[in-house]
C-alpha cells in the first residue's frame, strides 16, 4: 500500500499546521517588507528578488554551516534532483513577478491562489493523496476569499489581457510546482533546510542574469547596486531575507514533511488574510466588510480540512 494513503496521527498533523502556519505568517511580512523598499528606495522589483533570495542563500548557508554542518552535504545522486528544485522556485518567483507587473497585486493574488485546487489535483495523481468532497469545496472556498481578501471582486481591478491572465495562470502553476517538488524531497528523506538552501542558491544564480537585462532594458542607468551606501535599505533587505522569506520558506518546506500538499498549499491561502491583518495597523489599509468576509471563508475552509483529518 502506498505511504502517502495511510491516515497521519493526530501529533502528525499538528506538527505541519504548526509549522505551515507560522510560516505563512512569516510570509504574511513579505508584501508589506518589499512594498516599503520599492516604495522608497530605487530598487527594480527583479533587483529586490535576486538580492532577497542571495541573500537568503548566504544567511543560511553561515546558519547552517555554526549548526548543522552535516545539511550542507548533498548525496551525488541527489544534486540534479535539488537544482530542478531550485528551478521550481525561480519559475514561482518569475512568474510572480510578471503577473504582478501585467495584472496588479489584486488580480495576482487571486491568481497565483488558484494553486491549491492544481496542487490537489497533482498531488491525487502524483502522490495518491485523498481527494474528497469536502477538500474540494475548501479550495473552491479559500479561492473565493481569496478574491474577496484582494478586493479583486471589483471589475476595474481585471485587465483583461490575455499575456497577463496567462502569465497569472502560469504563476499558480509555479506556486503549484514549487510544493510538489518540496513534497518529493520530503519522499526522498532530504533535509528540509538543505533543500531550501539548494533552492534559493539556483534561483539567486538564475536571477542574477535576468536581473541585469531587466536593468538593461530600463536604460535608466540602474545597477545591482543601486542601494550604494544607503546601509538602512541594505539592513532591510537582509531583515526581509533572514524573516519572512527564510522562515517562510523554511517552515513552509517542512510542513511537507507531515501534511499532504493540497492541505499545505490551501494553507498558504492564509497568507493575504495575515498580510491584510498587518497592514491595517502599520500601512493604515482599511479591513472592508467583503476582505473579512473573505478572511472567514479562508479560515474556514482551513478548519474544515483540519475536521476531516481527525
Amino acid at each position: 500500500m502506498d505511504l502517502s494513503l495511510k491516515k497521519a496521527s493526530t501529533p502528525t498533523l499538528n506538527r505541519g499546521y504548526t509549522l505551515a502556519l507560522a510560516g505563512v505568517i512569516c510570509w504574511s511580512w513579505t508584501g508589506i517588507l518589499i512594498r516599503y523598499l520599492l516604495s522608497n528606495y530605487t530598487l527594480m522589483p527583479r533587483t529586490l528578488a535576486f538580492w532577497r533570495d542571495a541573500f537568503v542563500a548566504g544567511a543560511l548557508f553561515i546558519l547552517l554551516m555554526i549548526f548543522k554542518r552535516s545539511a550542507l552535504h548533498i548525496e551525488p545522486r541527489r544534486r540534479w534532483f535539488l537544482v530542478l528544485y531550485g528551478v521550481s522556485l525561480t519559475v514561482m518567483n518569475v512568474t510572480w513577478t510578471f503577473s504582478v507587473a501585467l495584472n496588479g497585486a489584486a488580480v495576482s493574488t487571486v491568481l497565483v491562489y488558484a494553486s491549491p485546487g492544481i496542487t490537489a489535483l497533482a498531488a491525487r495523481l502524483f502522490f495518491k493523496e485523498r481527494l474528497s468532497a469536502i477538500r474540494i469545496v475548501a479550495f473552491v472556498g479559500s479561492l473565493i476569499g481569496c478574491v474577496l481578501v484582494a478586493k479583486a471582486n471589483d471589475p476595474a481591478q481585471w485587465n483583461l489581457n490575455a499575456a497577463g491572465i496567462i502569465i497569472g495562470i502560469l504563476s499558480a502553476f509555479g506556486f503549484t510546482f514549487y510544493s510538489m517538488m518540496g513534497k518529493a524531497t520530503s519522499h526522498r528523506q532530504i533535509n528540509s533546510w538543505t533543500a531550501t538552501l539548494s533552492a534559493f542558491t539556483v534561483a539567486a544564480l538564475a536571477l542574477f542574469p535576468i536581473a541585469n537585462i531587466a536593468l538593461a532594458l530600463a536604460n535608466n542607468g540602474g545597477t545591482l547596486l543601486s542601494l550604494g551606501t544607503q546601509f538602512d535599505g541594505w539592513l532591510m533587505l537582509l531583515i526581509l531575507a533572514i524573516g519572512p522569506t527564510l522562515g517562510g520558506f523554511g517552515l513552509y518546506t517542512a510542513s511537507l514533511n507531515y501534511l499532504p500538499t493540497g492541505t499545505a498549499n490551501l494553507i498558504a491561502t492564509l497568507e493575504p488574510v495575515f498580510t491584510t491583518i498587518l497592514a491595517y495597523p502599520l500601512l493604515h489599509e482599511s479591513l472592508n466588510g467583503s476582505q473579512l468576509l473573505g478572511g472567514a471563508l479562508i479560515a474556514g475552509s482551513v478548519i474544515s480540512l483540519r475536521l476531516e483529518e481527525r
